[in-house]
């Protein structure tokens, strides 16, 4: 079992599709710019907390290194469905997307 990795390009369809965007960031990079959409879960906290990820979920952080390790992670203990964004939100902010600033919805 494995992960996969999508482009920013894909994020948008699966979104629309109901995959739910997380972003394992520290709460005060999440807090500088994230994606809209996505729900902060700091890779810190990952280990106590891996129940709280459903299947079809997209892990983001800045670049895709902390995303691709809290995937493989979660791969390893039976998680299904586990995406990673690769390039992160540097990616997303380099094609011009906005992120939004502040608390999760």
């Amino acid at each position: 079992m494995t992960y996969q990795d999508i482009f920013t390009t894909e994020l948008e369809r699966k979104k629309r599709n109901g995959a739910r965007l997380v972003d394992v960031r520290e709460h005060e990079e999440y807090m500088a710019g994230h994606i809209p959409g996505a729900t902060n879960l700091p890779l810190s906290e990952l280990i106590g907390r891996a129940d709280e990820i459903e299947p079809t979920t997209i892990l983001i952080c800045a670049s895709g290194n902390r995303s691709s390790q809290a995937a493989a992670y979660l791969v390893s203990q039976g998680k299904t469905g586990v995406m990673n964004l690769s390039g992160g939100t540097a990616a997303w902010s380099r094609e011009g997307r906005d992120l939004n600033r502040g608390e999760q919805p």
